[in-house]
């Protein structure tokens, strides 16, 4: 399940792609308005983003928040992995942080570890094909 911190991410972020790329930096009071996020939480959510190179901000009184990038060239797996680090439900199939398990006899022959690959991968390929242009198309096609 995604934590309630990658859910403020990626409320965060479909806000700021709905923004002009050529118009001013939107202020975090703004995005934790506008995405419903606690200023609290978005704070250190914006820093993780801004570390990633998801984000780039401006300081001072007309400063703010907007994609480093095209919002066709970040994808929803960028913002996920970012926030809770790998998308594999188990250490042994992460490509990431890929850890063997205590309990595991054999990987080779481990059925949850070949489901779970299956999981990781299906996984990947759906958030890592779906930018933030493509959540915000279909947002906006909903409506």
């Amino acid at each position: 399940m995604l934590t309630q911190r990658s859910r403020y991410a990626l409320r965060a972020m479909l806000f700021l792609a709905e923004m002009p790329v050529d118009g001013p930096p939107t202020s975090m009071t703004r995005i934790a308005a506008e995405a419903n996020v606690p200023r609290k939480f978005l704070e250190l959510i914006l820093a993780d983003l801004k570390g990633a190179q998801l984000l780039d901000s401006q300081r001072g009184k007309m400063g703010g928040y907007r994609l480093a990038r095209p919002a066709h060239l970040i994808s929803l797996g960028d913002i996920i992995r970012t926030i809770e680090g790998p998308l594999a439900l188990v250490p042994c199939v992460s490509r990431t942080a890929y850890r063997p398990c205590n309990d595991c006899k054999s990987e080779a022959d481990c059925a949850i570890r070949h489901a779970m690959m299956r999981v990781r991968d299906e996984t990947a390929r759906i958030l890592d094909g779906t930018s933030l242009a493509d959540a915000t198309a279909k947002k906006l096609a909903a409506a």
